[in-house]
């Protein structure tokens, strides 16, 4: 399956130069392994896309409990993904 996400521009240098390989991402779509996640780059300034996207494919996704950088009601509500990105 192909799933489209929006990223933050610093974490998006991150997984174009090879640096990170990890995307946490709230729990709020379903994910497995081998499917292939596009991340399109959003400025959150202009509120619009760069045009910049990366395609990756879904190596392993480990669900993990909510943290405090999250509204916890939805945190709890979907928890959190993992996404380890090949």
């Amino acid at each position: 399956m192909r799933i489209e996400k929006k990223c933050w521009p610093e974490q998006f240098e991150g997984l174009i130069s090879g640096e990170r390989r990890l995307d946490l991402r709230l729990a709020d779509f379903k994910v497995k392994a081998g499917d292939t996640l596009i991340l399109r780059e959003w400025d959150r300034r202009t509120r619009k896309y760069t045009g910049r996207e990366l395609k990756r494919k879904v190596g392993e996704v480990l669900s993990v409990k909510p943290d405090p950088f999250y509204d916890e009601k939805i945190a709890k509500h979907y928890g959190f993904n993992v996404l380890l990105l090949e």
